[in-house]
C-alpha cells in the first residue's frame, strides 16, 4: 500500500509498505477523510519525538472498516467508523488507573505516528477496535467526524484540565482548531466571560461565534496587561493554554488568581524547560494549579462527542477552512498546516 511518511526529520514523502496484519481484537480501516495536524509539524520539522525513518504520518481519520479480527464484537466490514487520535491498549494498567492515554508508558496511547503508522495511508491498523472505533451516523458527515478524532476531544479535554466551573472567567491561549473548541467547550461548561488570545481574523470570528465575549490580540500589548485591564486587576479564574511556546506558562501563573487552575493541551515541540515564574506563582504557596494531559481516547469519548453534535451543541465544521479531493493532496494539507497562511484553520482531505 502506499502512504505518506516522515522520511527522516525535516523529510517527507511517499512510501511503498505491506497492509498491516491484523490481530485477533484489530481493525484495519480504508480513509475516506483525514486532516493533517500541527502535530505532524512539530514531528516532522522539530524532531519533536525523536527522529523517525519512513513512519506514515496522520493521527486524524474516518473511513470504512476494510477487515477485522476473530474477536471483535461489534463491528465488520463495510461499517463507517471514526477513530480517535488515541488509541489505548484498555487492558493496560494505565488504564485500570485512569490514565489510559499512557496505556503501555508515558504518552503511549499515542501510536499514530508516534510508535506505529499512522492514517495517511491506504489503509491503517486499529488495536483493540471494539474499544477505539465508534460508528459515525449517516447524519454527521466525513468532514465534520474528522474533528472529532483530535481537535475537539483535546480542546475540551483542555478545559476538563483547567476545572472550569460556572461562572467562572476563562483565558484561552491560542485559538488555532484546539482553542476554538476550548472556548467552545468553556461556553458548555457555563464560563461567564472567555477571553481568547489571537490574531488572525477568521479565528477571532469563529472564537466569538462559539462564545468568546473578549479578545485579546497579543499584537496590541501583551496578554497579561490586557488580561488584567479587563478584570479590573483580578485575573481569571481558569487558563486553558491551547497555543503558545514554552514561556506560555508564565503568562498563565501570571494572570491566574490564587486558587486558579491551568489546564495546558499545548504540544509543546521545542525547548528544554517549562518556566513558572516563582513570585507570581506565590512562591510556591498560591494554590496556583497546573494540569498538562494528552487527550483521551476511546468509543465511549466519541460517542459522546458525537451526540454533542447530533443535538447541534456544537458544530466543529467550522474549523474546516480547505478541502482537498483525492489521496495525492495530503502533501500540500500538510504543508498548510506548516505554512499557516492567514485564511487557515483546519484542513481536510477527501478520499474516493
Amino acid at each position: 500500500m502506499k502512504g505518506f511518511a516522515m522520511k527522516k526529520i525535516g523529510e517527507i514523502g511517499w512510501v511503498e509498505k505491506e497492509v498491516p496484519q491484523l490481530g485477533s481484537k484489530d481493525a484495519l480501516v480504508r480513509p475516506t477523510a483525514i486532516s493533517p495536524c500541527t502535530s505532524d509539524v512539530h514531528t516532522v520539522w522539530a524532531g519533536a519525538i525523536g527522529d523517525r525513518k519512513d513512519m506514515i504520518l496522520g493521527h486524524e481519520a474516518v473511513g470504512i472498516v476494510e477487515a477485522v479480527g476473530s474477536e471483535v464484537r461489534d463491528f465488520a466490514p463495510g461499517d463507517r467508523v471514526v477513530v480517535p487520535a488515541i488509541t489505548p491498549d484498555w487492558n493496560s494498567l494505565e488504564a485500570q488507573a485512569g490514565y489510559s492515554m499512557h496505556s503501555g508508558g508515558m504518552l503511549a496511547g499515542w501510536k499514530f505516528s508516534n510508535f506505529k503508522d499512522g492514517v495517511f495511508a491506504e489503509y491503517f491498523h486499529v488495536n483493540d477496535a471494539d474499544g477505539n472505533m465508534a460508528h459515525l451516523p449517516d447524519t454527521i458527515d466525513d468532514a465534520t467526524a474528522v474533528m472529532l478524532c483530535d481537535m475537539v476531544p483535546t480542546g475540551f479535554h483542555g478545559v476538563e484540565l483547567a476545572d472550569v466551573q460556572f461562572g467562572d472567567k476563562v483565558l484561552v491561549i491560542g485559538i488555532g482548531p484546539v482553542g476554538l473548541m476550548s472556548v467552545a467547550a468553556a461556553a458548555l461548561r457555563g464560563a461567564s466571560e472567555i477571553y481568547a488570545v489571537g490574531s488572525r481574523p477568521n479565528c477571532i470570528e469563529i472564537a466569538k461565534e462559539y462564545g468568546a465575549t473578549h479578545i485579546i490580540n497579543y499584537r496590541n500589548g501583551s496578554i497579561e496587561d490586557q488580561v488584567m485591564a479587563l478584570t479590573n486587576g483580578k485575573g481569571v479564574d481558569r487558563v486553558v493554554i491551547a497555543g503558545g511556546d514554552v514561556d506560555t506558562m508564565i503568562t498563565a501563573i501570571k494572570v491566574v488568581k490564587p486558587g486558579g487552575k491551568i489546564g495546558n493541551v499545548n504540544y509543546l515541540g521545542e525547548g528544554d524547560y517549562v518556566k513558572v515564574p516563582r513570585s507570581e506563582w506565590g512562591c510556591g504557596m498560591a494554590h496556583k494549579q497546573i494540569a498538562g494531559g494528552l487527550m483521551p481516547g476511546g468509543r465511549l469519548r466519541m460517542e459522546k462527542l458525537m451526540s454533542l453534535i447530533e443535538t447541534k451543541r456544537i458544530d466543529p465544521s467550522k474549523l474546516i477552512t480547505h478541502r482537498f479531493e483525492g489521496f495525492e493532496h495530503v502533501e500540500d494539507a500538510l504543508l498548510l498546516m506548516k505554512d499557516k497562511p492567514k485564511d487557515l484553520i483546519k484542513p481536510v482531505v477527501f478520499i474516493k
